[in-house]
């Protein structure tokens, strides 16, 4: 199925029934992609709240990831079998390699290729990429990666990034799309959102849409749930994405990939 344009993020949804509350509100405001990974350990809350809904699978978009610690060759393809049997479904629509663990991510993406050849993964990409980590694996990859996932927001926009991962046919997925909250008392947020009456929260959700990329907004409050997909009423003129380019200064919120070899 196509990639929904913008997903629930859920990282850092650690309690069991606040994810099957946000899933079930955003199931019912209209989400159809649904943001995992085994670190999260929240796969199987994810697949209980699909089942619990009137829903079916096969309209839901559901994402996990390898982490760190099965990034060897015997545990990518284990831990993935017991993530397929955490989530209760026999495939995810789409999984990625978590982080560009040095040494092994050759290897590692030869597996996911196993794992799509199988059809337990629709689609298979990576996440904290940089350009240097895509042509990398662009240069020995059987499978194109389908997504890059990375941090991205009006203060990291991470054009270069973009801009390549466009060029190769790559997805990408933008996580902390509203900075976790943070300085969303930017006047150029808060004029834009007043000419569309939305909130800046909307409007950096909206930018990262106008920008071809696919937000990952993380809430567990069900009013930010709605407000979150309340986006698609509106778009950003060449003025709005001019003045929120000037915004950009390479902030970083979370982990840096720059570095790894």
């Amino acid at each position: 199925m196509k990639m929904p344009p913008i997903a629930l993020g859920l990282w850092q949804v650690w309690d069991k029934q606040e994810c099957l509350n946000a899933v079930k509100t955003a199931l019912e405001v209209g989400y159809r992609h649904f943001d995992s990974a085994q670190f999260y350990q929240n796969e199987g809350w994810l697949g209980e709240a699909i089942r619990d809904s009137d829903v079916p699978r096969e309209e839901v978009y559901a994402t996990t990831k390898i982490s760190n610690e099965n990034q060897s060759r015997r545990r990518v393809l284990e831990s993935y079998d017991e993530s397929l049997k955490t989530f209760g479904y026999d495939y995810f629509d789409l999984l990625l390699l978590h982080f560009p663990v040095s040494g092994v991510r050759q290897e590692n993406w030869k597996l996911l290729e196993q794992i799509h050849d199988s059809g337990r993964a629709k689609e298979i990409g990576v996440s904290n990429y940089t350009v240097r980590h895509l042509e990398e694996l662009l240069a020995n990859c059987r499978i194109k990666p389908a997504v890059n996932q990375v941090e991205l927001h009006v203060y990291l926009q991470q054009t270069e990034l973009r801009e390549f991962c466009h060029q190769h046919g790559i997805i990408v997925e933008a996580y902390s799309p509203i900075a976790k909250g943070r300085r969303h008392d930017n006047r150029v947020l808060l004029d834009i959102g007043k000419r569309y009456n939305k909130t800046p929260a909307q409007v950096m959700i909206r930018w990262c849409i106008d920008a071809g990329t696919v937000p990952l907004p993380k809430s567990v409050h069900a009013e930010r749930i709605k407000e979150n997909i309340d986006v698609f009423d509106f778009k950003l003129d060449s003025d709005d994405m001019k003045q929120i380019a000037a915004l950009d200064e390479n902030h970083r919120l979370a982990w840096d990939p720059s570095d790894v070899e």
